[in-house]
């Protein structure tokens, strides 16, 4: 088989580093029903390390079928990551409207009241545009990620708000990857068994 030099493309990387608001693509050939191919939103990062939500991997589960005294709920319930698989996290643009919530992005919060966000769900205040629900969340221990980001498993970049929260991920990798330049639309081309040629 033949091996890929992602070392080629490194004068090519965004020179960004890990940090709270910030996305990780995995390089093509990262493998597992998490990580292969995922976007991740990256929440929370320091010397403890960090943590973040895969936003292109859904469970085919909606919400209200899992979380009582939900009612109807567009929106499918997304796999986070690997971690504490059988807890439930949002993130969503209703700023303070959810107390406690943590500020993400420009527009992105993470967080918060969970007894109030059901309210404005519930109330047709707050919709499936609005909020995204994660079963189990990515984590890594310090300097985890970073040794990961040098050995080219994950670039580092930034993509719109809108994006985020998107909620069709058929194509979300893909396109993130191409957005980058003309060098990354070689990965997305790569079949995603490294075998076939």
């Amino acid at each position: 088989m033949r091996q890929i030099d992602f070392n080629i493309f490194e004068t090519q990387l965004p020179k960004l580093r890990p940090t709270k608001g910030r996305i990780l693509i995995a390089d093509p050939f990262l493998k597992g029903p998490y990580f292969g191919r995922s976007i991740v939103l990256i929440t929370e990062h320091g010397t403890q390390g960090a943590v973040g939500f895969v936003l292109n991997k859904t469970s085919n589960v909606y919400p209200d079928e899992v979380i009582d005294d939900l009612l109807s709920f567009k929106g499918e319930l997304f796999i986070g990551g690997p971690v504490s698989s059988d807890t439930l996290h949002f993130i969503h643009t209703l700023g303070n409207k959810i107390p406690g919530s943590i500020k993400i992005t420009d527009t992105i919060y993470w967080g918060g009241d969970f007894e109030k966000l059901k309210e404005l769900i519930n109330e047709d205040k707050a919709n499936f545009k609005q909020v995204k629900f994660f079963a189990g969340y990515s984590g890594w221990s310090g300097q985890q990620l970073e040794d990961e980001i040098d050995e080219s498993s994950w670039i580092v970049t930034e993509i719109d708000d809108n994006m985020i929260m998107n909620n069709s991920t058929s194509d979300i990798w893909k396109n993130t990857i191409e957005s980058l330049g003309d060098v990354y639309k070689t990965w997305s081309s790569f079949p995603e068994d490294p075998t076939y040629n």
